[in-house]
């Protein structure tokens, strides 16, 4: 069943928008990065400033979560990437454990590429994904081999909920 997905809520900025937004923001921050540290220290640090952004955005909506996480939850806001035909999905499989789906169309791949931003197009999406449902449960694990960004026909995302008792998760949120 492939699908685009639209069902946000009113007034919510999609997440292709936000990007959007930022890649604006961080590209000539970037390029001075580059030029005064060179390619592989900016990228460096561009990688870790948006993974703890990511974790950090991932708590906020897990702290809006009134009955608690779970990998449904976590699957009912993928609507925000989603929001203005930014992926186009396959649903493969969608249980309380498994979460898997395949993207055969990704418009972030394509702004970056049309922003000249392709080379780190990975950095400003790509590399969130594992850390976002880290940050949102840390039950919460994501297997995947090839994205778009990277040249692959599609993104093949499957998410898993680990189980694990009670006192390790709540040490491992700490």
């Amino acid at each position: 069943m492939t699908k685009s997905v639209d069902n946000t809520k009113d007034g919510e900025l999609g997440i292709l928008e936000r990007r959007t937004i930022e890649a604006e923001i961080i590209a000539p921050i970037y390029e001075e990065m580059v030029a005064a540290f060179g390619e592989d220290a900016a990228v460096g640090i561009v990688d870790r400033a948006i993974r703890k952004a990511a974790i950090s955005s991932a708590q906020s909506f897990a702290s809006r979560e009134k009955s608690g996480t779970s990998l449904r939850s976590f699957a009912e806001l993928q609507s925000l990437w989603t929001k203005d035909d930014a992926l186009v999905v396959d649903i493969l499989n969608s249980t309380e454990t498994k979460f898997d789906y395949d993207v055969h169309r990704c418009r972030y791949a394509e702004t970056y590429k049309a922003m000249g931003l392709a080379k780190i197009g990975h950095l400003l999406s790509c590399n969130r994904d594992a850390v976002f449902c880290q940050g949102y449960d840390p039950r919460i694990r994501l297997q995947r081999t090839q994205t778009i960004m990277e040249g692959a026909s599609h993104c093949d995302f499957r998410y898993s909920m680990e189980s694990f008792p009670q006192a390790e998760r709540t040490a491992s949120s700490e």
